[in-house]
């Protein structure tokens, strides 16, 4: 009866909704088994199974479980940076507001060595355009916060802003490698000191 043009707007509407919703419940469920099984021990039939929806129809969504993970991971690094954009707001000084930022970005990077057991995958997940564009936000929100400090002569300012940014999340990424969470912190504070006025 309908021809595709002629496709009423409230149909597409809600296959569109359908579609975003069956997406989002197959990342929910990737989500659910990364953090019981690790990235290794996620597959499309435990993907299936725990967004309750059949494998065929699982295919047409998505052509394999990297493509999932991939998503799950841009949906993650969306949040965790979300988070650090909070952190570096408010009527806080800038120094307090960098020092909030900087451990929370290194719990993340620590929390990211669970998935030490899958450095190839892990490596791909972290090669995507999105994430180039996320780590340059939290670069660029960083350098905010330093540029902040600077003016009001909390943080050092015999180097640049986007210098001193580069070297603090450089830095604390490392967490990722810290021997313990306290060792993680330590690092941070590490990090954070050297970007004091001396």
């Amino acid at each position: 009866m309908y021809g595709n043009s002629a496709m009423p707007k409230l149909w597409n509407s809600t296959i569109e909704s359908h579609r975003t919703e069956v997406r989002a419940a197959v990342v929910h469920a990737a989500a659910g088994l990364v953090a019981e099984r690790g990235l290794r021990g996620v597959t499309m039939s435990a993907i299936a199974e725990q967004a309750g929806i059949g494998r065929a129809t699982l295919y047409k969504y998505f052509p394999d479980v990297e493509s999932i993970l991939s998503e799950w991971h841009a949906e993650q690094v969306r949040e965790h940076l979300a988070r650090l954009r909070a952190l570096s707001s408010g009527g806080r000084s800038p120094s307090e507001r960098l020092r909030r930022v900087l451990h929370a970005y290194g719990e993340i990077r620590y929390a990211a060595r669970q998935h030490g057991d899958a450095v190839d995958l892990v490596s791909s997940l972290h090669g995507g355009d999105q994430v180039s564009v996320q780590h340059a936000a939290l670069l660029g929100l960083v350098a905010d916060v330093i540029k902040d400090g600077q003016s009001g002569g909390e943080l050092r300012q015999d180097r640049a802003a986007d210098e001193l940014a580069l070297f603090a999340v450089s830095a604390v990424t490392g967490c990722a490698l810290a021997p313990s969470r306290a060792g993680a912190s330590r690092l941070v504070d590490t990090t954070l000191a050297a970007l004091l006025p001396s």
